[in-house]
């Protein structure tokens, strides 16, 4: 319900959408440059900068939580109301997501909302993780991962629900769902996105290994599609979006529903079982104390 509640009442990016006309989503006239300007817009909030160019539908979502882009519940809400907005956007037929921190695409869920919480606050945390992985996964939208960075646990998560994914081919950056390596189990529904992604034995070892890949390990077992330096990751992303928009529309979006309707269903059957199961796990003894080892590993470090 707060999830909900902060839906409806969050207006930081309002102004964005409310300045966009109702132009068609194929043929563009010539236009003005002042009509050329007013096509490109951008919103910047707390953790989310949006440029969005109606001229060509594309809309790109820059994560900007420092340091890591960690996925808290206020940042999973704001993810939630922009992809909310440019569905609701006739103009708008694509999204990249990318990240403005460097050498990080977001290093996944927030500890710190795992750590120390009521169970009511763990429950409200959880609730939010669903709500945009059902928002990105069933999305109409053509959505394209431009991961510029790692992309651990919930990181990947996040690019998995993508229609594409193009890495930046460097070695030092690694993709994958390792909540084993904290004593955390991945939910069925990470599962069952990653089983979609790579297959069930592929999925069977990353899992129980917690492995993280580099970018030509992930490519090899289909986790990324497409590896690109660093610097063509985001351009990369903007030319694949054409090869997206010339099949029909409608085709598409019922290919993809048809695709992953089983998977989405199946955590919408059973989300207060899942929220429950989650703040009961989450909230153990052991897992607490895994927690506060890990965290406390975190800080040695920074020191």
């Amino acid at each position: 319900m707060a999830l909900r509640a902060a839906l409806r009442k969050n207006c930081a990016l309002t102004g964005l959408f409310s300045q966009l006309s109702s132009s068609s989503r194929h043929g563009r006239v010539c236009a003005s440059p002042v009509l050329v300007a007013q096509q490109r817009n951008s919103s910047t909030s707390q953790n989310i900068k949006l440029d969005f160019d109606q001229s060509t539908g594309v809309a790109v979502m820059h994560m900007q939580r420092p340091p890591v882009n960690a996925l808290g519940l206020e940042f999973l809400t704001e993810i939630c109301i922009t992809v909310e907005k440019l569905e609701m956007d006739k103009s708008c037929r694509g999204l990249i997501i990318t990240s403005s921190q460097p050498k990080v695409f977001s290093a996944g869920l927030d500890i710190l909302e795992m750590y120390g919480k009521s169970p009511e606050r763990c429950g409200e945390f959880w609730r939010a993780v669903q709500e945009m992985w059902l928002k990105l996964y069933s999305s109409n939208l053509v959505t394209i991962a431009a991961i510029n960075g790692s992309s651990p646990a919930g990181g990947c998560l996040m690019a998995m629900t993508c229609d594409y994914r193009i890495m930046a081919d460097n070695p030092r950056f690694s993709i994958g769902l390792n909540e084993t390596q904290l004593g955390i189990v991945a939910p069925f529904w990470f599962k069952d996105t990653m089983v979609n992604t790579v297959g069930h034995r592929h999925t069977e070892m990353a899992l129980e290994l917690g492995l993280l890949y580099n970018p030509s390990e992930a490519l090899k077992i289909g986790l990324v599609d497409q590896l690109v330096p660093e610097d063509q990751v985001l351009s990369t992303a903007e030319k694949t979006m054409a090869k997206w928009f010339a099949i029909p529309e409608h085709a598409r979006q019922i290919t993809k529903s048809m695709m992953r309707k089983a998977t989405i269903d199946k955590l919408v059957s059973s989300r207060e079982a899942d929220i429950k199961n989650f703040v009961k796990f989450i909230t153990k003894d052991s897992i607490q104390k895994s927690l506060r080892v890990y965290l406390e590993m975190l800080k040695k470090r920074k020191a």
